[in-house]
């Protein structure tokens, strides 16, 4: 049982797929995800027979542009390419975000373009280039990249490896470019971003020809993380507080996005692999780990511990209301009872969801909709809980609402169901099997919500809605409490009153469920405190309310919060 697994069923990712275009093209999405298509018929596309286009770079008052000339000559070769690899070094030196981003883009094109025989390595500066023109059916592609060198065979101390796979297709015409930019600085944010790019470094992929996107069998760019002599090595001293996420740069906003890449690495690891659908320029961002695998393992111990004993104990607490007749008269109770139903259901379905995982199509299919059922419920229990505290405090006097609890039971159980039946009838393939880890398809999976809108509309809409319904409600009961306390009716307030005050309002907290709104604090810098205690207080949850159910059974007269006749005035 992992313990992000309770954290994760109320926040989850969003991910979608992007795709890498050429320079005169939006950078998103293809039209045709899944699919790498060709950009025209002509045997030499991105030229203009009898007028190509020859992209140098210009200036403009000191501003570094795009310039076409005509020309009628051959394509670049080598050493004009050099050339212009060496105004690009330049730049990347002395130039503005703008230049460099027109640099990068121009260099792209005439890399493309450039005429070489089979393959051909390039080197200047922070750049390192290699082109190569497949030769028969193409079977895939490995690139390995030094600081001063690109080659097809395997080099000593690689900074960078790229595997390139069969469903690329490329052809005698399709040439592969393959260009690592380094800037000088190579510690410290690049271009606006929060985090450090590692080695300030992008990798860029493209072949000529093609619009590639949404590849079944993805492009793996493996990124050694041990340093080289030269730069800050990421060893594991540094996996405490860093850990390495792949990004790659859109051209479009301008920005870095994980869109469309998975990070594979692990704590410890002294390199990190990207694997990505689509062709542009990769990169590392440095960002802050979220747990350290000590804290992981704590808090999965502490998630299957406090779990399994809330299971246990809310079923107790089902059996102490079956045997006992005041708490089956009290209203509230009743109220209660059917809270502890909802989480005891989705604590037999969230313990073996693991298990569930790696089980048959149709089982996982059942997990799926009971897990995302129970959540559901228990949300909507919580909040009838707060709407039953608001008719006890609130609207204390002649309260009749004919079938209250019938109607209760009607809201509770019956949204939950609507819920997931409209799901399942709209697209049923929205359940399935999820990696809790989404950069990574291989991580712990469990029968969950396949589809991200779904997920975040019916599992994060409704708990925040829920939340802040009953945030209101905890601070509608202190206030009242408070008020009595200050009432001629009690008089002075005295140690044992406070202590049964204390009492009142945890038991409150518990059966609302706010402590369910630390996940709003497992970030940033308080990741590990408030996993910790979103971990403890909501595994627990259960237990917690057993503790407030036998002490309610304790009281003199009434097992509820309220005087049994203010409770039945909502009853028939």
């Amino acid at each position: 049982m992992e313990w992000w697994l309770l954290h994760w069923l109320v926040l989850s990712l969003v991910a979608h797929n992007i795709t890498c275009m050429k320079p005169d093209l939006n950078l998103g999405r293809g039209d045709n995800p899944g699919v790498v298509t060709d950009k025209g018929n002509d045997k030499n596309p991105g030229l203009d027979k009898g007028n190509c286009k020859c992209l140098v770079l210009g200036k403009d008052n000191g501003k570094v542009k795009k310039t076409d000339q005509s020309c009628k000559e051959k394509k670049p070769e080598v050493s004009d390419t050099r050339l212009c690899m060496e105004e690009v070094n330049n730049i990347l030196k002395n130039g503005s975000q703008n230049d460099t981003i027109i640099a990068m883009e121009t260099l792209e094109q005439v890399l493309e373009e450039t005429e070489f025989d089979e393959t051909a390595s390039l080197s200047v500066g922070g750049l390192v280039a290699i082109l190569h023109k497949p030769k028969g059916p193409f079977k895939g592609l490995d690139i390995f990249a030094t600081d001063d060198k690109a080659t097809l065979n395997e080099a000593a101390n690689s900074r960078v490896s790229v595997q390139l796979p069969r469903e690329l297709d490329a052809g005698s015409n399709n040439t592969i470019v393959f260009c690592m930019l380094t800037w000088p600085e190579r510690s410290g944010t690049l271009w606006g971003s929060s985090h450090e790019l590692y080695e300030s470094t992008l990798v860029g992929l493209c072949v000529r020809g093609k619009n590639i996107s949404g590849l079944q069998e993805r492009v793996n760019i493996t990124v050694n993380l041990a340093g080289n002599g030269t730069t800050t090595s990421f060893n594991k001293s540094f996996t405490e507080t860093l850990q390495p996420k792949c990004v790659f740069f859109n051209f479009s906003t301008q920005t870095y996005s994980p869109e469309g890449c998975i990070t594979l690495w692990e704590f410890g690891q002294s390199h990190v692999t990207c694997s990505c659908d689509h062709l542009t320029y990769f990169g590392v961002l440095l960002v802050s780990a979220d747990i350290s695998p000590k804290d992981r393992e704590i808090l999965s111990y502490i998630t299957l511990i406090g779990c399994s004993l809330s299971l246990l104990t809310l079923i107790i607490t089902v059996l102490l209301f079956i045997t006992n007749r005041k708490a089956r008269a009290d209203l509230s109770m009743k109220v209660h009872i059917h809270l502890v139903i909802a989480l005891i259901l989705l604590n037999l379905h969230f313990l073996p969801s693991q298990v569930a995982a790696q089980s048959s199509t149709g089982f996982c299919l059942y997990m799926a909709l009971s897990l995302h059922y129970s959540l559901l419920a228990t949300l909507i229990w919580m909040a009838l809980e707060g709407f039953h505290l608001y008719l006890l405090l609130v609207r204390v006097f002649n309260i009749y609402i004919r079938k209250y609890l019938l109607k209760l039971s009607v809201v509770g159980w019956g949204i939950p169901a609507v819920i997931v039946s409209l799901v399942v009838i709209i697209d049923k393939s929205s359940y399935g099997r999820v990696p809790l880890d989404s950069a990574n398809p291989n991580s712990t999976a469990i029968c969950y919500i396949l589809n991200d809108t779904v997920k975040m509309v019916t599992t994060v809409g409704v708990f925040c809605l829920v939340f802040i319904f009953n945030v209101f409600m905890l601070g509608v009961t202190v206030r009242r409490v408070v008020t009595l306390r200050q009432s001629k009716e009690f008089g002075p307030s005295d140690h044992d009153r406070a202590k049964r005050d204390i009492y009142t309002l945890l038991g409150v907290t518990t059966l609302l469920g706010i402590t369910w709104g630390l996940v709003f604090f497992s970030f940033g810098y308080l990741t590990t405190a408030g996993l910790y205690l979103f971990c403890i207080l909501n595994s627990l949850q259960g237990f917690f309310i057993f503790l407030w159910f036998v002490m309610s059974l304790r009281k003199t007269g009434n097992p509820a919060i309220m005087r049994s006749s203010e409770t039945r005035s909502t009853n028939s």
